[in-house]
């Protein structure tokens, strides 16, 4: 690619951007739900094709690929492929804004409208340019982001076929808008849901020694639970254990038969999500039978962390400072987040990188978090996000 085509790269988006910001509301204006992506996919797959973009549709129900061959490639020519995720949350939006959704109950308050936009728009660039790549482009667009369900049946179904490494990125709400962040190793947690039933035996409240409390029983493995953070983890290795459910009883004078016990665990490591499924299960069981009661565990699993690639994560740093200079693109903890994402599927397929660009801007009222119905990005985020992936992307074919 030449320097000149290069230079000229941030006139290009910015001639696209009152498209792009057009594309956004109009995603944002009619958002769908996991697996139900059929107006979006529509969008998505009608564009690429139009664009001279082979197209598969389907995938994982409504999943959209479209490959772009670049007219430079030679035998052995790598392949890059970019993710966005599609679907919306089950939220009724607050914003009074004229672009504001237009389903009750549904809403996209994580910037998957923003994400798809951004994705498009790229491969509107470089499907201007293919005669020059030396290299071809995938452009996975995935369903289910958010019920963890979308990223690893698209694996399974073909979709990372032929590729060699993967970039994608996510707006965020709480990172300043004209930053970036990137950075090797970890970045978002693994997200495993959780559910004890600790089991008991049932009397009267004013003869509990004739009973089994699996409520006191409940409160010692709630307790018990925290030193695994606390005492077992290093401090250099984050992870998380919340018990955020409690169900238990029927009235005020009976002792229960059961605790149902909900919660979520995270961490950074498959090692250490490894290590904290065995240490519950062994915690659980250890104090349900010292005193007297019995627990059941189960696991719904989530996703694995995401782990980028040190060579990914750098091609994707060269490409951001070109995008914002290098004093605003951050490479510290301040990238991580203890939200998981199931792009990690697609990370553990090829070497990748997932990176963040920064939405937040008190002043227009993007300053909400994630799934607050009141969530919004500033828009100036998207030429931004438009522009690291495609400079990523003409380095990693050049």
């Amino acid at each position: 690619m030449s320097v000149s085509n290069l230079d000229n790269l941030k006139s290009e988006i910015d001639e696209l951007v009152p498209d792009l910001i057009a594309m956004r509301r109009d995603l944002h204006e009619h958002p769908e739900l996991a697996f139900e992506e059929v107006r979006t996919s529509g969008i998505v797959a009608q564009r690429l094709r139009a664009l001279g973009l082979e197209v598969q549709t389907g995938i994982a129900k409504t999943g959209v690929v479209g490959l772009l061959r670049g007219g430079a490639s030679k035998p052995g020519a790598r392949t890059l492929a970019i993710r966005a995720d599609m679907d919306a949350l089950p939220i009724h939006e607050l914003n009074e804004i004229d672009y504001r959704s237009q389903v009750d109950g549904k809403m996209h308050a994580c910037g998957h409208d923003g994400h798809t936009s951004i994705l498009l728009t790229v491969a509107d660039i470089l499907s201007k340019r293919r005669a020059e790549l030396a290299g071809n482009v995938k452009f996975i667009f995935q369903p289910a982001e958010e019920r963890i369900g979308g990223a690893e049946p698209m694996v399974k179904e073909g979709a990372m076929e032929g590729v060699d490494g993967i970039i994608g990125l996510h707006l965020i709400s709480n990172h300043p808008i004209g930053r970036v962040g990137v950075r090797s190793g970890p970045v978002f947690a693994s997200a495993d849901s959780l559910q004890i039933i600790v089991k008991g035996k049932g009397g009267h409240a004013a003869m509990p020694n004739l009973s089994v409390d699996p409520i006191v029983i409940a409160a010692h493995i709630i307790t018990a639970l925290q030193p695994l953070i606390s005492r077992e983890t290093s401090p250099f290795e984050p992870s998380i254990i919340t018990i955020a459910s409690i169900h238990a009883g029927t009235a005020t004078n009976i002792i229960p038969e059961y605790v149902e016990l909900k919660g979520t665990m995270r961490a950074f490591t498959k090692e250490q999500r490894t290590y904290l499924r065995r240490r519950i299960q062994e915690v659980a069981t250890g104090v349900a039978t010292a005193l007297g009661g019995s627990s059941e565990l189960e696991f719904l699993e989530g996703c694995p962390p995401c782990v980028n690639d040190p060579g990914m994560a750098e091609l994707v740093y060269r490409a951001a400072v070109e995008a914002v200079g290098e004093q605003a693109v951050d490479q510290g903890q301040e990238v991580m987040t203890t939200g998981s994402d199931d792009m990690a599927y697609f990370l553990d397929a090829v070497p990748g990188c997932y990176f963040i660009v920064g939405a937040h801007n008190e002043e227009k009222g993007a300053k909400y978090p994630h799934h607050n119905p009141r969530f919004n990005v500033d828009e100036d985020a998207l030429p931004i996000a438009v522009e690291t992936l495609t400079r990523a992307a003409l380095d990693y074919l050049s």
